[in-house]
């Protein structure tokens, strides 16, 4: 049988990490029809409320039970509201080494809520799963996020040559249904890792990042 992730929930200070259910579908619907989200992410597109309820039901459970990664909802502690998704991804077990993507809601940007998530779930791969090594690529356009690699003291490592695809809004590019987006164009990756000794960087504790606010795991 297959490695995987235990089904848990990780708290931050500010917000809870948990499995997807179904009554999130139309709050991820709504937080994938972003522009942003589209360009960036290789998520489908439209991203409807179907597949997102398939997605909760289906999809991420079988991504956790096979052993390849876990898929995340990112919620307010204060308003119990979706702000975000975390996926791991491309895990290796035998390297415990695994692979983290975010997306944040337009309208909670801005806020920290990424560096937040992504620093706690790294923070509970290192400490309570022991794992040695975390992997993030971001499209050479992408600074938001590239900016979050950098303030949870990510090291860059270098560029992955147009390996990815940057796509446009399919209703402006006037992409034909099920076909390839009009808008599409070829992109470099810039490839990140993190590793355990990474989060005792002492430009991490002078920021917040890493030291008062830790990872609590609700089972």
């Amino acid at each position: 049988m297959a490695a995987s992730f235990p089904e848990t929930a990780i708290s931050t200070e500010r917000l809870l990490l948990r499995p997807l259910a179904e009554d999130d579908a139309p709050g991820l619907a709504a937080m994938m029809a972003d522009d942003l989200v589209l360009a960036w992410t290789d998520l489908p597109h439209p991203f409807t409320e179907a597949y997102a309820a398939e997605l909760a039901r289906t999809l991420a459970p079988a991504h956790r039970a096979t052993g390849r990664g876990i898929v995340l909802a990112v919620t307010e502690h204060l308003t119990q509201r979706l702000v975000g998704l975390v996926e791991l991804r491309n895990t290796d077990w035998r390297l415990r080494s695994t692979e983290i993507s975010y997306i944040t809601a337009a309208w909670a940007r801005g806020e920290g809520y990424a560096p937040e998530a992504v620093l706690g779930v790294a923070q509970w791969l290192f400490e309570d799963r022991g794992f040695l090594r975390l992997e993030m690529r971001t499209a050479a356009g992408n600074t938001a996020a590239q900016q979050v690699a950098q303030k949870i003291g990510g090291i860059s490592e270098g560029v992955l040559r147009s390996a990815w695809i940057v796509r446009e809004s399919g209703e402006a590019a006037g992409a034909p249904p099920g076909g390839r987006t009009a808008g599409e164009s070829r992109s470099d990756l810039i490839l990140w890792s993190l590793l355990p000794e990474d989060l005792e960087s002492p430009g991490l504790h002078r920021h917040g990042w890493h030291g008062d606010h830790r990872y609590v795991l609700r089972d």
